[in-house]
């Protein structure tokens, strides 16, 4: 009998903020996203100079944990999420440690898009979600196979999801995603009338 196995796998974590660790306060984490990004001129500098919609920190803020208390409150929590899927991805990380590298604000506008990228240099990647406004754009991730699939045909429409050129992932405000830092990925258009507010960060192996 003929055997169909997966081979590869591509792991995704998604889990709520509050399932490890200290809550966290949407309100309190908005308002401080808010604040910053008001405050950071060399920020929106950045973002104009760029042609980068919206506002991110990216450029220019490498402190945030140590600048806002509840940023460092929430670097705890990550760390743990962090600590269960590196666990399921089975790492042989010897002596080394996987640890918080760089973290930063996203405030993405109506009509705003992240176009595609990865995050080269780190290990796992992930986001937060602080504001999702009904319409906002969801996470779109790329199988990291579309390149090497030459003269194959598309995939139907409602092919297994593990079979899809693209997942769309719609997280809810407390939700934190995990994916390892080589997967392509991008948010799309803002369609929504409000701002798309996240939280980014990186984790490295040292």
């Amino acid at each position: 009998m003929a055997q169909i196995e997966s081979l590869f796998v591509t792991r995704l974590y998604r889990a709520s903020l509050s399932e490890l660790g200290k809550p966290i306060d949407a309100e309190d984490l908005h308002a401080a996203c808010l604040s910053i990004a008001d405050d950071d001129e060399a920020g929106q500098k950045w973002c104009e100079n760029n042609g980068y919609p919206g506002y991110t920190s990216y450029a220019s803020l490498t402190d945030l944990p140590w600048r806002v208390p509840i940023f460092k409150d929430l670097v705890r929590v990550l760390d743990k999420h962090v600590d269960a899927f590196v666990k399921d991805l089975q790492f042989d990380l010897g002596e080394k440690k996987i640890k918080l590298d760089s973290l930063w604000i996203n405030i993405l506008p109506t009509g705003g898009v992240h176009t595609s990228h990865i995050h080269p240099h780190s290990v796992i990647s992930g986001t937060t979600y602080v504001i999702m406004p009904p319409g906002a754009s969801a996470l779109k991730l790329e199988d990291p196979r579309l390149p090497m699939m030459m003269a194959a045909p598309g995939r139907k429409s409602k092919a297994r999801p593990e079979l899809r050129s693209f997942i769309y992932v719609e997280p809810k405000v407390g939700d934190v995603v995990l994916w390892e830092s080589w997967l392509r990925h991008e948010v799309p258009l803002n369609m929504a009338d409000e701002e798309r507010i996240s939280i980014s960060f990186n984790y490295g192996w040292g």
